[in-house]
């Protein structure tokens, strides 16, 4: 029991998440998952349509909601768990009619209900990536099913409710953010296409005002009492653009970021250039240094006090391709989901977290 609370607990990585399109019309969604571990069993998991599962109460915590059985309409892959038998549990990941999405910390915020309104289904929030996934084509389905056919409840497991928020983008471009809250869980629809970690997002919209003067344009020189002072170096124009790691600053480089960067001509070059802009928001090794390094059993390899960026994936609404790379090894790899689709069992990937170097000097 002690190792599936620990792996739940990776629910509660910090993380930066952005939608994004390329040149040719392919849609682009992704995430930087930052915490300091991965536990065992953490792998890219293919999950087939037809899957049988819960949305509330586990097989081996003998507490299933009859009710909340359901049969999976879709097939899906991300990174995620198996190691709860009745339910997978994801992180993030893309479906076969290429909704995409993942869940994101939402310390001190989020708020769920004790008990589940009346005509709709308890949902725990570490299943609702893996539910609307296997569910779902669009985000419009997501916002519906949400409003009239489940409540996310705070109903723990194996002794823990993470606190949550979540993300969804679709082949239309939209992306949403569900956010439960102390007066209820808010659905914004046509949002900026970012999303971090606490205050809410509402919150960070408004705290871009704090920076209108960011640009993509360098200033020109400066005259002062007479004298002309020459423009010597580049990047003046983001100029007061924080550069911590808080989640505040992070959200604020990746709107402009999203804003300004040259989109990519193709998938390939859109998956690239993304890559990059996820790099300005990673969580360099010993950089945040954590007070706090939450319980450690001896399913942890080797815990760090530093949150770090261990991976940072990204899916394509129209290829169905799920990539990633990890904080050890940026080679990007990638699974193709329209290739697992004919597989009716579940399959996992390892990460390959190993240093990949490319010689090109080495003797035949």
């Amino acid at each position: 029991m002690d190792g599936i609370k620990e792996q739940l607990e990776q629910c509660n990585a910090g993380c930066s998440a952005l939608s994004w399109k390329t040149e040719d019309g392919k849609h682009l969604w992704g995430r930087n998952f930052d915490y300091n571990r991965l536990a065992e069993g953490s792998m890219v998991t293919y999950v087939p349509c037809n899957t049988k599962y819960y949305t509330c109460g586990t097989s081996l915590e003998g507490n299933l909601v009859a009710e909340s059985c359901r049969t999976a309409a879709y097939a899906a892959v991300g990174m995620g768990l198996m190691q709860v038998p009745s339910t997978p549990i994801l992180y993030e990941g893309i479906n076969e009619k290429g909704l995409m999405g993942g869940q994101l910390y939402y310390r001190e915020f989020a708020h769920y209900a004790q008990t589940a309104r009346a005509n709709t289904c308890p949902l725990q929030p570490p299943f609702v990536v893996y539910h609307f996934l296997a569910q779902c084509a669009t985000v419009e389905e997501v916002a519906d099913r949400l409003e009239r056919e489940f409540t996310l409840t705070a109903i723990p497991m194996f002794g823990t409710v993470p606190p949550l928020h979540w993300s969804f983008s679709d082949r239309t471009g939209e992306s949403i953010v569900i956010e439960p809250d102390r007066d209820g869980v808010h659905i914004y629809r046509r949002t900026l296409g970012v999303m971090t970690n606490s205050p809410s997002y509402l919150w960070h919209r408004l705290n871009l005002l704090n920076y209108a003067g960011i640009r993509d344009l360098d200033y020109d020189g400066l005259e002062l009492n007479g004298e002309r002072l020459e423009q010597c170096f580049s990047g003046s124009g983001a100029q007061g653009m924080p550069g911590d790691w808080s989640s505040p600053s992070r959200f604020v480089r990746l709107a402009f970021l999203r804003e300004h960067c040259v989109k990519g001509k193709s998938e390939e070059e859109g998956i690239a250039y993304m890559l990059h802009l996820f790099q300005s928001a990673a969580f360099p090794l010993g950089m945040v240094r954590v007070s706090d390094q939450g319980h450690v059993t001896q399913f942890d390899k080797d815990p760090i006090p530093f949150d770090y960026t261990v991976y940072t994936s990204a899916m394509c609404a129209e290829s169905l391709r799920y990539y990633w790379t990890t904080y050890e090894n940026q080679r990007v790899q990638f699974v193709d989901l329209h290739h697992l689709l004919a597989q009716d069992r579940p399959r996992q990937f390892e990460l390959g977290r190993n240093a990949d170097f490319l010689c090109l000097t080495e003797e035949k």
